[in-house]
């Protein structure tokens, strides 16, 4: 999430530089989603703060709702890649699809490593 934040606050300052002064308006677009998804990545990054600082001494419903939020703010920050992709389908119709079908990969790899597992207690069978 960190590598996504500094990527999309580059991609922000650099970009934005470039649109000043050449406008396109697929840039201005997926300018927009990138903006659009960075204070999600923010609001991310203070509930794992909170969490880490404070899980012990909250309610467990507070602490499953800070999760939910926190998965939300994930799925959102995720969505600004297709701002990125169109930045790059910009560039060069391959490196953007090449990018967007890589970005869907790493996604579902990195859900799939973070869904939660059963202990190895619950599944040996008696």
């Amino acid at each position: 999430m960190a590598a996504l934040l500094g990527t999309n606050t580059a991609l922000m300052l650099f970009q934005g530089i470039e649109q000043d002064l050449h406008p396109k308006p697929i840039r201005e677009v997926a300018l927009s989603i990138i903006a659009a998804a960075l204070p999600f990545q923010a609001i991310y990054f203070l509930i794992y703060t909170f969490l880490l600082e404070h899980e012990d001494s909250l309610p467990p419903e507070r602490v499953l709702k800070l999760e939910k939020a926190s998965a939300l703010c994930q799925l959102v920050a995720y969505a600004s890649l297709v701002g990125v992709a169109m930045m790059w389908y910009n560039l060069s119709e391959w490196i953007g699809l090449a990018f967007m079908i890589s970005s869907v990969l790493a996604i579902l790899l990195i859900r799939t490593v973070m869904a939660p597992v059963e202990s190895s207690a619950n599944l040996t069978t008696e």
